[in-house]
């Protein structure tokens, strides 16, 4: 065994350093601590009787290290008040109840405190049951009616805050609280007083408020109390028994027990006349008849009271004086009277003549007499009254008056009319004033107006004034018509404003007549010629603005004056200045008014019509110049063109002639000189055309000429007749030379024969031009050339 491996010691060796290193560095260690719980416990239970032992524990319990030894902080506490604390190294402690009373009920709850930390039990409810009788003690069992006496309730082993109850209760009735009161401690002493006359008892009880209520204890004991009759009432006497001015009379107040202490009072009117204490009242005075009423004897003694009374009457030798003014309303300039009276009830007991009277102002004697008259003026205005002295069984005695207040009042002055605003519309209403400067109030006001119409207005302050509505009058002449009296005394004549001052003193706006509108000169205007518009009215307050209008431009002009009329000048008028015009007056009236309307016309100026009539002559004379030239060229070109058409069928009719022996049958074809006849032109009739064809060229339609042949001379060898027709085509230009469209001159004709054509030297061709037809675009022509006896020639081939 000792012969063990060297590795087994020294595992040994090591594990023995750890366990000595670990117990060194708990011993060093920090100390901590915690307070697992604390518990509270009432013993011996939560329900006792009042009077019992109780204690309160509380346990705490606290897990701690390195800590030897701990201190604690115990606090108690009921219905979260602080009522008990303590410090201790136990763990535990607790609070004592000895004895515990109905007042040491509620929650109770225990905190612990260690160092800084802290932990609050759980909590439970004490109930104490049961409260003490309470005790009733009292100085005097036999007080006076309303006497004061002490009485005493406690309940000695009860604590805290109690509310004491005293109540009477009279032979088979039931308590009657008398005094309710709280008291800070166990007990409550206090008085009461008792009005009735006979036995009672009394008895007291207590309440205090607890957790769960208030809770009130049982009934002391009763005590019994007898009230005796306290005979204080005073004697009255009242000498002598009939009372007349001046007499002394003696009032005498007394009561049938002695009582040091008693007082007596004599009273009127709740005014006290004399006092005494511990001995009868004797009050000795000279009454006036304004003293007679009731007297009242009272006597008091600590806090009972009792009263006597009797009626005064004192009988007047003669009545107060009464101080009389006429009138009663007296003006400033009348005479007033002051007269004072009296009337005597019992002329046996005295002599009326030996009475005097005196007249005083603001207390100071103004005459000797009865009477009293003068001129009302504001120096005489003050506080009168009047005094009457007379004498019975030697005795002297007076009597006054009541005050009489002379204030003279001021006669109304003169009224004056005014508008409300200074102006008057001419047929609108009107606020119309009528005021006095000075004069006493009231004043009654009186307006008459121009329409008859009575109206009455009182005023009695100063800010008031008298204010008409008046109807509208029509023109100012009716102000004259207007009256007003002020008067403030019946007795004088009432004073007069004119409403003639009105004229003078007030704007008067009249509205404008509806206006009229003239132009001048005329309705009828030249052009060019100035024109005025003149806008005026019969009647109208100025300034008057007028405004000038045209119905299709709106407003023209507009002009204020104080004239009647105003115009408004358009120089140099124009046509578009034709048409209707109308203007409008106003003033400050602000009723507008609007003329009829005008109708304008201007008119063309002259020397424009003149112009006209000039440029239209000339227009005339053109025109007639240019179609009578134009007709004479007409003809002039007809004539020429006709001319030449006659001629042109003259030649080919001669050429025709020489060509007809050469004509074999009806169907040959008609030849001249060897030429075909719808040859072109030769000799003259081509040198004809040339000529013509040097006119300007224009495309012309053909024209036609019909030439009949007359027969021939008879004279000459016969021949044989044939009729034929010859259509000539002519085209001319505009000078009316024939052309055809490429620039030849281009004719044919058509001869009708009939069966034998011969040539006939002796024939005379006699060539007549029978109708010509002519238009400003073609002309036509025709030409037959024939036998009368042939039918007519074929038509002429187209071109």
């Amino acid at each position: 065994m000792g012969s063990g491996p060297p590795g087994s010691l020294l595992l040994l060796l090591l594990s023995s350093l750890l366990l000595v290193s670990n117990t060194v560095k708990c011993t060093r260690g920090e100390s901590s601590f915690i307070i697992d719980t604390v518990g509270l416990s009432i013993l011996p239970k939560d329900n006792v009787q009042s009077g019992t032992e109780v204690k309160i524990r509380c346990d705490a319990r606290v897990s701690s290290s390195n800590i030897s030894q701990l201190g604690y902080l115990f606090e108690f506490m009921r219905d979260g008040v602080e009522i008990h604390t303590a410090n201790t190294t136990e763990d535990s402690t607790y609070y004592e109840i000895n004895p515990a009373r109905a007042v040491d009920s509620g929650n109770y709850q225990c905190k612990v405190s260690v160092k800084n930390k802290r932990k609050f039990s759980n909590t439970k409810t004490l109930d104490v049951k049961g409260l003490q009788t309470p005790i009733l003690h009292l100085n005097n069992s036999t007080p006076y009616e309303s006497e004061e006496f002490k009485v005493t309730c406690s309940a000695p082993d009860e604590k805290g805050s109690l509310t004491f109850n005293f109540y009477k209760t009279f032979r088979d009735g039931q308590p009657q609280r008398i005094k309710k009161q709280r008291s800070t401690n166990n007990f409550l002493e206090t008085t009461v007083t008792l009005s009735h006359i006979g036995d009672c008892f009394l008895s007291c009880d207590y309440e205090i408020i607890l957790v769960s209520g208030p809770t009130s204890s049982n009934v002391s004991n009763e005590i019994q109390v007898k009230v005796k009759e306290l005979n204080i009432v005073p004697d009255m006497t009242i000498l002598p028994n009939d009372i007349y001015e001046p007499d002394i009379i003696e009032v005498t107040c007394k009561v049938q027990i002695h009582l040091a202490d008693i007082e007596i009072f004599l009273l009127k009117d709740r005014a006290v006349l004399n006092r005494t204490t511990g001995k009868p009242l004797i009050h000795r005075f000279r009454p006036k008849p304004t003293d007679s009423g009731e007297l009242i004897c009272k006597t008091e003694w600590r806090n009972v009271q009792k009263e006597n009374y009797k009626t005064l009457k004192v009988k007047e030798v003669f009545s107060k004086p009464q101080l009389h003014l006429e009138p009663v309303d007296v003006f400033e300039g009348e005479r007033f009277r002051l007269n004072c009276s009296v009337k005597v009830f019992f002329p046996q007991m005295f002599d009326p003549k030996t009475l005097k009277y005196h007249l005083y102002k603001d207390g100071t004697q103004l005459i000797s007499s009865a009477t009293y008259v003068a001129v009302a003026d504001r120096n005489r205005n003050g506080i009168y009254s009047c005094k009457v002295e007379g004498t019975r069984i030697s005795t002297s005695f007076h009597k006054e008056s009541e005050t009489v207040t002379v204030k003279a009042k001021v006669p109304v002055s003169d009224p004056v009319l005014n508008v409300v605003g200074g102006k008057i519309f001419v047929g609108k209403g009107f606020q119309l004033i009528c005021h006095s400067h000075t004069g006493t109030f009231p004043i009654v006001y009186t307006l008459f107006t121009h329409n008859g119409k009575k109206m009455i207005r009182k005023v009695s302050r100063s800010e008031d004034r008298a204010t008409f509505d008046v109807p509208p009058i029509h023109k100012t002449s009716d102000l004259k018509a207007f009256l007003c009296h002020a008067s403030n005394n019946p007795r004088t004549p009432s004073k007069t404003a004119l409403g003639q001052k009105l004229l003078n003193s007030t704007n008067i706006i009249e509205p404008t007549s509806k206006p009229q509108l003239t132009i001048q000169p005329s309705q009828d205007i030249t052009e060019g010629q100035s024109m005025k518009l003149v806008c005026s009215v019969q009647a109208g307050s100025r300034p008057i603005n007028f405004t000038w209008y045209q119905e299709s431009n709106g407003a023209l002009a507009s002009l204020s004056t104080n004239k009647l009329e105003g115009y408004h000048s358009m120089p140099n008028a124009h046509k578009k200045h034709s048409g209707k015009y109308y203007c409008t007056s106003s003033n400050p009236a602000d009723e507008p008014k609007q003329s009829e309307p005008v109708t304008v016309e201007v008119k063309m100026a002259g020397w424009k019509k003149a112009l006209i009539i000039v440029f239209c002559f000339i227009l005339l004379l053109i025109l007639f110049l240019v179609i009578a030239l134009k007709t004479r060229l007409f003809h002039f070109k007809r004539k020429r063109t006709a001319n030449l058409s006659v001629k042109s069928v003259s030649t080919k009719l001669e050429r025709l002639s020489l060509t007809q022996a050469e004509v074999i049958d009806a169907n040959a074809t008609p030849t001249m000189m060897g030429k075909s006849v719808w040859s072109d032109h030769v000799s003259g009739s081509e040198s004809d055309d040339q000529n013509s064809s040097t006119l300007p060229e224009k495309q012309a339609e053909p024209e036609y000429t019909e030439v009949q042949i007359k027969d021939a001379d008879p004279t000459k060898a016969p021949a044989k007749q044939s009729t034929g027709n010859i259509y000539s085509e002519v085209r001319h230009s505009q000078q009316g030379v024939p052309e055809v469209p490429d620039g030849k001159p281009v004719e044919y004709a058509q001869l009708n024969h009939d069966g034998n054509h011969q040539p006939d030297d002796g024939q005379v061709v006699d060539q007549s031009l029978t109708r010509e037809n002519t238009t400003d675009s073609e002309n036509n022509t025709d030409v037959h050339t024939g036998d009368p006896e042939e039918g007519t020639c074929d038509p002429a081939p187209d071109c």
